[in-house]
């Protein structure tokens, strides 16, 4: 496999529009790896850098190219305004809710008035409170949810409440990530609301994919409802294509809240490249492609996979990250700052861009310890056979 992807790379280096797509920090890796050959012997760290570096090439290159055709056709779209949206597209308030999910029921609630929650005898307000959204295609009822919930309420100390924007991120992707903005005004009025009962210190938003870029703007029109800025926001691999400098749709960023931490694992095709966080954590470096993946698409979905995990008791520390400016220094032993987790754990002072690699098969975090706990196994937050 790895002589086919030598000799897929020898064909994409030989075409100029190749290198003119190929991202600076594997142009960089490919001449420090060329300039450690040439006054060291080729150690395996050598070796399996250089064909990562290979396969991330032949695997990922020809995705960053479509993207880059279709971000331009995404921005070409919106440049033409909003009322290219169909209007049956168009969110409306009436149809994004909150759906409370505790160990055996799900129960809605509308975003708009989410007063309810206060007599369900499951939510309790004086708990910290998680909003999470999913991305692109997903609704609701789906298997982020039913992951990250069972995490949170193995816990027992978080109210967990996933946002249902109904099937307006379910549309053309254009159509999609335009109304990121519109669901995001509209989770800023149900937080709004929420802030009547609980308190907004307690409060932590976090989205996938399109899903944080909801986040980012629902923290963004907070602060214009209220004056005040969210506590805490979280994005997994916030969406690309779309969200770019110069462009219409503002990408997350530290400005949105008090804190915001990102998590990139497909950076440049599906996620974001650049930094925008207060602190960014690149998982493998900016390789677009996952060690326990093949492609980019796994890479950009298993990133709400690496942060259940570090949710668990005892998982708080699995993926330890380093301040670095790529996955070669980190490996090479040139990062000796102390470590910080990634995920759960994050210390809210935080700042800069940390590197870190991650497992080929769970559990994901290289420093998870004997007393890791399986989130795919473990009992810890599902619902007792005798409530079902």
């Amino acid at each position: 496999m790895r002589i086919v992807h030598l000799i897929s790379l020898w064909c994409l280096l030989h075409t100029s529009a190749a290198l003119e797509d190929i991202p600076p920090e594997y142009l960089q890796a490919a001449k420090q790896i060329a300039e450690r050959l040439v006054t060291t012997s080729l150690g395996p760290l050598r070796a399996d850098y250089f064909f990562r570096v290979v396969e991330n090439l032949v695997e990922g290159l020809p995705s960053r190219q479509a993207y880059v055709l279709a971000n331009a056709m995404c921005a070409a779209t919106i440049a033409r305004g909003r009322d290219q949206t169909p209007e049956y597209y168009e969110p409306q308030l009436k149809d994004i809710n909150f759906q409370f999910r505790t160990p055996c029921k799900r129960r809605t609630y509308p975003i708009a008035n989410p007063s309810g929650l206060l007599s369900d005898p499951n939510f309790d307000p004086n708990k910290k409170t998680v909003i999470f959204s999913t991305g692109y295609t997903t609704t609701v009822n789906n298997e982020r949810h039913d992951a990250l919930s069972k995490a949170y309420n193995c816990r027992g100390d978080t109210n967990y409440l996933a946002l249902d924007a109904g099937d307006y991120i379910t549309t053309m992707y254009v159509w999609s990530a335009q109304n990121t903005d519109t669901i995001g005004k509209y989770l800023a009025v149900g937080v709004q609301k929420l802030s009547e009962f609980i308190d907004v210190a307690d409060l932590h938003l976090m989205g996938h994919s399109l899903g944080a870029q909801i986040m980012g703007s629902a923290a963004r029109h907070y602060r214009v409802l209220t004056g005040n800025s969210l506590p805490y926001v979280t994005g997994l691999d916030p969406a690309y294509p779309c969200f770019n400098e110069g462009e219409t749709l503002t990408t997350i960023s530290a400005s949105d809240a008090v804190f915001v931490d990102i998590i990139h694992t497909n950076a440049g095709i599906n996620g974001q490249y650049k930094a925008y966080g207060d602190v960014d954590f690149y998982v493998g470096g900016k390789f677009p492609i996952q060690n326990a993946c093949r492609t980019p698409q796994c890479s950009h979905e298993i990133v709400w996979e690496y942060y259940r995990e570090s949710i668990y008791p005892n998982n708080e520390r699995n993926f330890l990250a380093r301040r670095c400016n790529s996955l070669y220094s980190l490996q090479d032993g040139r990062c000796n700052g102390p470590e910080f987790p990634m995920g759960f754990a994050v210390p809210h002072d935080l700042i800069g861009r940390y590197v870190l690699d991650a497992n080929t098969e769970k559990p994901y975090g290289q420093n998870a310890t004997a007393d890791y706990t399986n989130p795919d196994t473990s009992p810890c937050g599902a619902c007792p056979s005798s409530c079902t």
